[in-house]
């Protein structure tokens, strides 16, 4: 049976509206254009940033500091921490230019005594690397490069003299240590001045006349 209207009026008549059409019954209203009601992820973002540079989020709530002494700072290993690390890789070094050195005066390696010179050299030169790794001294930036410069240029002449003045038995007590304070103050220095300091020591051996061992 067809459900076609028959005639003009039935066409006209409106058509009965489905349950899809019948949208009349949700309430119309505008957008809330107030803004957000709580922080936002700007202003999160930006209290999180001034938190971790003021160091913040580092500093254990109840502890104490003791100003720029602080055996461990706020640094990601502190100056106790970066002093262990430079002791245990010198260290490494002092034993190696001993065993060289021994072998350049071609004398039978006495391991013992090696090992004993090595291990009475660390508590001095851990307490030094310390010294000069607190904040106190890195707030002295321009007196402690002074500093390794100094140390890194008396070294070089120093290793160069003893070299060819003393004997082999004095060379051997003396340059490991001299050679491994040689190296740090070189790794300390800005790259500036551990290039300049070079001319100097090769100017100290030209002008003596003295040879690289």
């Amino acid at each position: 049976m067809s459900t076609q209207p028959q005639n003009r009026k039935a066409r006209r008549s409106p058509k009965p509206t489905s349950h899809l059409d019948q949208s009349t019954t949700v309430p119309m209203a505008q957008p809330d254009r107030s803004g957000p009601r709580g922080k936002t992820l700007y202003e999160l973002a930006a209290e999180r940033q001034a938190e971790l540079q003021g160091g913040t989020p580092f500093q254990p709530e109840g502890r104490e500091r003791d100003g720029d002494w602080e055996f461990m700072s706020d640094e990601p290993l502190g100056a106790g921490g970066e002093a262990v690390v430079y002791t245990i890789l010198l260290g490494m070094l002092h034993f190696t230019l001993d065993v060289l050195v021994f072998h350049q005066y071609r004398q039978e390696v006495v391991w013992k005594e090696i090992l004993l010179r090595t291990a009475s050299m660390l508590p001095a030169l851990f307490l030094l690397i310390w010294v000069l790794h607190t904040g106190w001294a890195r707030r002295w930036a321009w007196v402690r490069q002074g500093v390794f410069f100094v140390v890194a240029v008396a070294s070089g002449v120093y290793l160069v003299y003893a070299g060819n003045v003393f004997g082999y038995y004095a060379v051997m007590k003396r340059a490991p240590p001299v050679g491994t304070l040689w190296v740090w103050s070189v790794v300390e220095m800005d790259l500036t001045l551990a290039v300049v300091h070079l001319p100097v020591v090769a100017g100290y051996m030209w002008w003596n006349g003295f040879g690289m061992f």
